[in-house]
């Protein structure tokens, strides 16, 4: 079965060479948009690009605010400082996911808290969630969310769209309304996808996406904040740039600030991918289709779309009957030069972050030991 899994996959990138997981595509403006930036000479944090990059991106996710960022890290930094996370409190997430959406809350001084998955979307559970503010928090008389046992604020919520699987985001959302948590999305991997016709990253106060080398589109780094806020979205402007108070030559800053905003050159690029991007998650939905085809009928499943979803299925996801005949096909398919990879550790398995709250994940644990990720590069060559 393996072979024939391997004679597939060539097959459908025509080549008997190495196959990668997920390789970026050039077939756009790219060169003239760089080497017209490189012109310029505006190759930093100010330019054109940026400003455009930063509008193509509302104009297609349907966000009012777009602020371009170094990466999607930074940019989640970012997002939880202007959601008024502070040191030592609690932000609620999920431990499937990369370690970059930990990363940020600890950067923010905060600690994660994880609450189970779905296994159908592969990210935050608004049961798991639900469960976890019933039983283990309360409302005090500000209005704010603690935590029962350790006496800390919930600060915010940040589920991940594993994949580019949307999350049931409407009923976090409602979740997060009812207990005044701000909503803060980890949109990195979704770029193009949509649940009931609203963008991912867009549903809470704050959302990000990124724009790494092995994204859908790429600008080599570069994240994005997302929001409808007027205010949060002048103010990361803001800190992204130093917290730099506007002179004609005086070096002024009001605040700490970050050295956070995406060089014109990195946007040039983006421009270039963002003009492809419709075509690019058309493509990547048509190579979702045949790996589910050529899958039904086997003991393997395929991590499909859900009820409402639109995915951009950046990663396509196959699921094994147990980590046996997971860590066979990893050891066959990568020795025979098809790269597939494992999910991520569970990030309460990381010596970081072991010690942090954790609730349910009964679906994570099942799911870590049978989930594997197969290429996924878009496959149009012109």
């Amino acid at each position: 079965m393996y072979k024939k899994i391997i004679e597939f996959i060539r097959e459908i990138y025509q080549t008997d060479q190495f196959i990668p997981l997920h390789e970026p595509r050039f077939l756009g403006n790219e060169e003239r948009y760089i080497l017209d930036c490189l012109k310029s000479t505006y190759v930093s944090s100010v330019g054109a690009y940026v400003d455009r990059f930063e509008q193509m991106v509302c104009e297609f996710t349907g966000a009012k605010y777009g602020i371009a960022t170094v990466n999607g890290t930074a940019a989640l930094h970012m997002a939880l400082v202007l959601a008024g996370v502070k040191s030592k409190e609690l932000v609620i997430t999920q431990p499937l996911t990369f370690v970059a959406t930990c990363n940020a809350i600890a950067y923010a001084g905060a600690e994660p808290v994880f609450v189970d998955i779905d296994t159908a979307t592969l990210g935050m559970s608004p049961d798991s969630l639900e469960k976890f503010l019933d039983q283990e928090c309360f409302i005090d008389l500000e209005g704010h969310t603690i935590h029962r046992k350790s006496q800390k604020r919930i600060a915010a919520c940040v589920p991940m769209h594993t994949f580019g699987h949307p999350v049931q985001i409407d009923k976090i959302f409602e979740l997060c309304k009812t207990f005044n948590i701000p909503l803060v999305e980890d949109a990195a991997e979704s770029l193009g996808s949509f649940y009931k016709n609203q963008h991912t990253g867009t549903f809470g106060l704050l959302g990000i996406l990124s724009f790494n080398g092995n994204k859908t589109v790429t600008c080599g780094g570069g994240g994005m904040i997302l929001t409808n806020n007027e205010r949060l979205a002048k103010l990361a402007k803001h800190l992204t740039t130093t917290a730099k108070v506007p002179h004609t030559w005086e070096y002024d800053h009001d605040q700490i600030g970050y050295n956070y905003r995406l060089p014109n050159l990195n946007a040039a690029l983006a421009c270039a991918q963002m003009e492809q991007l419709p075509r690019f998650v058309e493509n990547k939905r048509e190579l979702a289709d045949l790996y589910h085809n050529f899958f039904t009928d086997t003991n393997i499943t395929t991590i499909k779309e859900t009820a409402f979803s639109k995915a951009n299925y950046w990663l396509n996801a196959i699921l094994f009957p147990d980590k046996r005949e997971r860590d066979a096909f990893l050891r066959y398919t990568n020795k025979h030069q098809v790269m597939t990879r494992p999910v991520w550790n569970l990030m309460y398995n990381l010596a970081m972050f072991k010690n942090c709250i954790k609730f349910e994940n009964e679906n994570a644990n099942y799911l870590k030991e049978r989930v594997v990720n197969i290429p996924s590069s878009v496959t149009l060559s012109n």
